[in-house]
């Protein structure tokens, strides 16, 4: 377990380093977290403070144009980076370590990026890409060609149903079952 010097140390070092930069990314100050922060409105707390002092925290590292786009005096009040550690060890011990997986879940997912938009609709294009091209590999292999004209054969000769050969088949004869 991560004493208060520990704990105080980390954020200092923590907050030394977004001076330095200008800027924190969400990696780098979840990196810094004790294990024991798992409710976002603590880690949004904390992110607070160090946006307080003039630190901003982003999901991405801004270039450099946007970094002197933004000319933002960073506080090197040694006071502020002692309030945020004294916060975050109280945090820490008002809630303590957890070895529950509900908790330790959540504490991972708050690290994730959500699917944006435009990333569903490139992961919904590749699924669509893949399925064609299983299609396209099944329907060039012998055997296949084979099954398919044995199936319609008992189509024909109506041992077998459409609906049983083809998936997403509608039947205009089929009875609603709702």
């Amino acid at each position: 377990m991560i004493d208060f010097d520990q704990q105080q140390s980390q954020l200092k070092i923590l907050i030394a380093k977004g001076k330095e930069q200008g800027y924190l990314t969400y990696h780098e100050v979840n990196d810094h977290l004790p294990a024991g922060i798992v409710d976002p409105e603590q880690i949004e707390d904390i992110i607070g403070m160090i946006n307080d002092m003039g630190i901003t925290v982003h999901e991405v590292p801004p270039d450099a144009d946007s970094l002197l786009m933004m000319d933002q005096a960073v506080s090197t009040d040694e006071d502020a980076a002692e309030e945020a550690a004294a916060a975050l060890a109280t945090l820490d011990s008002e809630f303590g370590r957890t070895t529950d997986p509900v908790r330790m879940y959540m504490r991972e997912m708050g690290t994730v990026d959500l699917l944006t938009r435009e990333g569903e609709i490139r992961i919904a294009k590749r699924i669509e890409k893949g399925l064609n091209q299983t299609l396209a590999a099944l329907a060039n292999f012998p055997p296949t060609v084979e099954t398919m004209l044995v199936a319609y054969e008992k189509v024909k000769s109506e041992d077998l149903k459409l609906t049983d050969m083809f998936t997403d088949y509608i039947d205009p004869n089929a009875v609603d079952e709702e």
